[in-house]
């Protein structure tokens, strides 16, 4: 087990032989092992076998992800959801990062990480009760290792240092039993990048060699705010000033965000401390559902990224290489029809909250003034014909 006492481990060995040099010294910026044309490329510091099986399944998440975003969308235009905050052209970075976490391992989200929460076994209802705002964010964290969404632009980012802290002092980080080390992963966007709790995470996570990966969705838009705006380096090479590897991958290719996330994630788990990870992809749709992007970007700019979509690129290679048939696709699309049908049902089934409820769960025992609010508070209520307390 390792001391959370101990300094970091120096730039060395562990880093060149994890993350090679070439990261080090900003060589070769991209980590991709599927090309936008579906052709399998090797790298010589990331590189896996994948089975037919995981190939076909990251497809499948990929799909269904999807239909909860447009579905959500629409929802939200029939005034079903007071708003619904967009990940068009995020999906395989959201699944390659969720499929390379292992159960013991906790995922600390911002308000956009839908796929990291389908691949943790949360019902997307779950989220949409959020977004329609008539629950808090209706899942316990500790059954699926998956936090209430964040909308303090990178809070999350402290709170998972602080958890991985405590992960380090409960003994479950560099014992060597894969059961039982864990390490945490933050999501957040370019623009929380330019956060002072990002940077304190940085600074705190560095010092106590927490086993936490930073996995930063550079979607290039901070809303209406472009990344050229906020820094004059790739986001990745900030980590080195921190003490702490930093890695680019292709946010757009599922199984180069899967190898990098599941590498940063080990090493956590090993106890060698934390890792940046820059997801460089683009936001396809709206910032959120309140949002015009066509007032701050080019319309040149998104058709070219529609070419690198994240789907299409896993939909050729399976194609191309005999992987999956027309049964297959068909499988899943008649699968996503049905996810979205009963999302479109059960949105609109789900309970609106009891004005009383405001009052539970405030303090683990209830105070005298809290006490007599809620009284004061049911006798108004009473005082409407046919009040529902």
């Amino acid at each position: 087990m390792t001391d959370p006492a101990a300094p970091p481990p120096a730039f060395g060995p562990d880093l060149a032989e994890v993350f090679g040099p070439s990261q080090q010294d900003g060589g070769p910026e991209l980590v991709q092992l599927l090309t936008p044309e579906g052709e399998r490329v090797q790298h010589p510091e990331f590189d896996l076998d994948f089975s037919p099986e995981q190939l076909r399944g990251f497809y499948r998440d990929m799909v269904m992800v999807r239909r909860i975003d447009t579905e959500s969308t629409a929802l939200q235009r029939h005034g079903e959801l007071g708003i619904w905050a967009q990940l068009l052209g995020q999906e395989a970075a959201q699944v390659g990062a969720g499929r390379a976490l292992r159960p013991q391992d906790f995922v600390f989200p911002t308000y956009r990480e839908h796929g990291v929460a389908w691949c943790r076994g949360l019902d997307p209802l779950k989220l949409l009760g959020l977004f329609r705002g008539v629950d808090h964010g209706d899942w316990d964290p500790e059954e699926v290792n998956f936090g209430l969404y964040t909308i303090v632009i990178g809070a999350q980012t402290l709170h998972a240092t602080g958890y991985a802290m405590g992960m380090q002092r409960d003994g479950a980080v560099g014992t060597g039993d894969p059961d039982r080390d864990a390490a945490v992963i933050a999501h957040f966007g370019d623009g929380a990048s330019s956060q002072g709790d990002v940077n304190e995470a940085f600074i705190f996570a560095a010092s106590y060699n927490a086993p936490v990966v930073f996995f930063c969705q550079n979607n290039q838009w901070a809303i209406s705010e472009p990344i050229e705006r906020q820094t004059r380096i790739p986001l990745y090479q900030r980590a080195l000033g921190f003490g702490f590897p930093g890695v680019r991958v292709d946010g757009n290719d599922v199984l180069a965000t899967y190898a990098v996330t599941q590498a940063a994630l080990q090493r956590a788990r090993d106890g060698q401390g934390p890792t940046f990870v820059e997801a460089y992809t683009y936001r396809m749709g709206a910032h959120t559902t309140t949002d015009d992007p066509t007032r701050y970007r080019l319309s040149d700019d998104v058709e070219s990224w529609k070419l690198k979509d994240p789907i299409s690129r896993v939909e050729a290679y399976l194609r191309r290489n005999g992987l999956a048939d027309a049964d297959f696709f068909a499988d899943v699309s008649a699968e996503a029809d049905a996810l979205g049908a009963r999302l479109r049902d059960g949105v609109k089934a789900l309970p609106d909250p009891q004005p009383l409820g405001i009052f539970e769960h405030v303090y683990a025992e209830q105070t005298e003034e809290l006490r007599r609010q809620h009284d004061e508070f049911a006798a108004y209520l009473d005082s409407f014909e046919g009040s529902h307390a």
